[in-house]
């Protein structure tokens, strides 16, 4: 039986790879978890930013399983998001970033006339299909503790301090103003910010 492929999708900004560092601990968690590898990547040494790369935002995603799949580097254009459908599946595994994305993409189908969903699993808030997201209450920004996956961006927010953890029911998104959502794409300051009403 073949091993599941993962990847990372890593941000390049100003030819620069962004929280290498965080990719780099959850690919060698990855790796050892599924793979059962002991010895670490280390990313700065086997990734370089090909000359074509602008200083434009770009992407790159490896693939990997036991070794390096695929390497592709690709210009980033932000989504605009106004409108987020609730979906609902419970029996969803997501807890690494596994290259086979079918069950999500199946929910984004149901996503009606909004261009993301936010996907509960088990009456509990998880993730939105490409980022995590926070919720706005008193001033401080909560991030579900039952994301599907936890991203880098996520891990470097709850680091620095910007977000916080907590368990979110369905029941409890009425208590809280605003959605925000990120990933390793999109960082804090350029995450989008909408009010709880859009999200039906």
């Amino acid at each position: 039986m073949s091993l599941p492929l993962c990847f990372e999708t890593i941000c390049v900004q100003e030819r620069k790879l962004v929280n290498l560092s965080y990719h780099e601990a959850r690919l060698n968690k990855t790796r050892r978890a599924l793979y059962g590898f002991q010895d670490d990547w280390d990313l700065s040494k086997l990734l370089t930013v090909p000359d074509y790369v602008t200083n434009e935002p770009h992407k790159c995603r490896l693939t990997y399983g036991e070794n390096i799949e695929e390497i592709k580097w690709e210009p980033y254009h932000f989504r605009t998001i106004k409108k987020i459908q609730r979906v609902y599946i419970d029996e969803v595994d997501y807890s690494y970033k596994y290259n086979d994305r079918t069950a999500l993409n199946n929910l984004y189908e149901q996503r009606k006339d909004a261009e993301e969903i936010l996907i509960i699993k088990n009456g509990m808030v998880t993730d939105s299909l490409y980022c995590n997201v926070a919720f706005l209450k008193d001033g401080r920004w909560f991030t579900p503790d039952t994301p599907l996956l936890a991203g880098t961006q996520r891990a470097f927010l709850l680091d620095s301090g910007i977000i916080e953890e907590a368990p979110i029911p369905e029941s409890d998104i009425s208590q809280y103003s605003r959605i925000r959502l990120f990933n390793a794409m999109v960082n804090w300051e350029n995450s989008t910010i909408l009010e709880r009403q859009v999200i039906q």
